[in-house]
């Protein structure tokens, strides 16, 4: 039997290695306690996944400040106050020799007004998503500038806590990519206008995070291809972000795509997909040549995976360094190992059945709430199987839409008010 190309290890820029070319891309875990620190769950989960073969690791939102999250239930990472946690965390999710990065993000104007009803963004322009999110505030220069100490802290602490590298959150429509975007990003000064001041606040921090862990301590970006909106960040905006980020010294350069409001991160057509794309299944491979030539870093792309021999493929070929997997991690945690050793030819695949039926619909409100449902229902499916795999329970592979989007409503409903309740007699007992 021949040995598979993910196999291979991969020689990062700073110095550091890849134990192998499998990736875990981030996904929100939702199990932080109250205080917004990690749990035991974060361990048992970590810990599984690592046992598991992944090469890397990346974390779920951190957030670096805990005023603004993306969802109740993120970890928070602002000072030292919780490392010994950090460290049984980090410890956890190292066991087999992989690496374990921690993702470390802003929201922006995508803080849920459960969390906090005077989002930050770099103009105010409202997220147009289901009400639940308020206008957003202009960010000030000083608060631009705290911001920027903010992930310089945050990725320092997590090196001092024994994760082995951070990525910083440049996609998804989170704050460093609203302020890339120009339908987004309004701005007169210098961190608005122009590609290069759209562009300041991703440099800058990815420089200040440099300068605080070293030369030989991994970072990596996660940047969208597009955002796939009209106006919005564009293939070739992304082209010259990556040339510049390389030139920053990142490490890894992790492409996805979407925001909340185009959902491609999820797997949703924006545009009309190429067939030869749809048939090799990676929703955003046609643009890794590209920004490989632009951007001469190690290349993950995440998003679609699910046949080995396109992993493989894609890997021989040279036109990625990392493939990168989330969601079958969900249903099959030891699944890096099992390609590896070539014992499966293809990953779990459950989006086709997640699927409520519109039949009974009847009306274009109807169907769009039947959409909504769907979407926000097969992300449960998955964030149901973390929510197992957290507490040492097998994978359930029956759940179905609308049992697990209603579980995710009424879970986020009780982390918000637990937070609510923990940060309001936190606050009190400072008084």
């Amino acid at each position: 039997m021949t040995t598979s190309p993910l196999a291979q290890s991969l020689s990062l820029p700073c110095g550091q290695s890849l134990i192998n070319r499998i990736g875990k891309s981030a996904m929100t875990e939702g199990l932080a306690d109250s205080l917004d620190r990690p749990t035991k769950q974060h361990e048992q989960l970590y810990r599984t996944w690592s046992e598991g073969g992944t090469g890397l690791l990346i974390t779920g939102n951190v957030m670096v400040d805990k005023r603004y999250l993306e969802r109740a239930g993120n970890v928070v990472l602002e000072d030292d106050s919780a490392l010994e946690i950090f460290k049984s965390w980090a410890q956890a999710g190292t066991v087999a020799g992989n690496h374990l990065w921690m993702q470390i993000s802003h929201p922006g104007r995508q803080c849920p007004s459960l969390v906090n009803s005077e989002p930050l963004a770099p103009s105010e322009v409202q997220l147009k998503m289901l009400g639940s999110f308020s206008k957003p505030r202009a960010l000030t220069q000083a608060e631009i500038e705290d911001i920027i100490q903010r992930f310089a802290t945050t990725a320092s602490l997590a090196k001092e806590a024994g994760f082995t590298g951070v990525q910083i959150h440049c996609a998804h429509g989170y704050l460093i990519s609203q302020f890339l975007s120009p339908k987004i990003n309004q701005r007169q000064d210098q961190w608005g206008g122009s590609l290069e001041n759209r562009a300041r606040l991703a440099r800058s921090i990815v420089q200040a995070v440099r300068k605080a862990v070293g030369d030989d301590f991994p970072i990596a970006v996660k940047l969208n291809s597009a955002d796939f909106q009209k106006g919005g960040f564009s293939l070739e905006d992304c082209m010259q972000v990556a040339k510049w980020l390389s030139e920053d010294s990142i490490d890894l350069l992790e492409i996805s795509g979407g925001t909340y409001e185009q959902l491609s991160l999820m797997g949703v057509e924006a545009t009309e997909v190429r067939e030869s794309t749809r048939r090799r299944e990676a929703y955003f491979i046609e643009y890794a040549e590209a920004i490989k030539q632009a951007a001469n870093v190690p290349l993950m792309i995440t998003g679609g995976f699910r046949s080995r021999d396109v992993m493989e493929s894609v890997i021989n070929e040279g036109e990625i360094d990392v493939v990168g997997l989330a969601r079958p991690l969900c249903t099959q945690p030891d699944v890096s190992q099992q390609l590896i050793n070539q014992e499966i030819d293809k990953v779990d695949d459950f989006e086709q059945n997640l699927v409520l039926g519109s039949g009974i619909w009847g009306n274009n409100s109807s169907l769009s709430l039947v959409k909504a449902i769907n979407n926000v229902g097969q992300v449960s499916f998955y964030y149901q199987q973390i929510i197992r795999l957290a507490n040492n329970q097998t994978v359930d592979k029956t759940l179905t839409v609308f049992p697990c989007f209603a579980k995710h409503m009424l879970n986020d409903t009780r982390l918000n008010l637990k937070r609510n309740k923990a940060q309001n007699k936190s606050l009190f007992s400072k008084n």
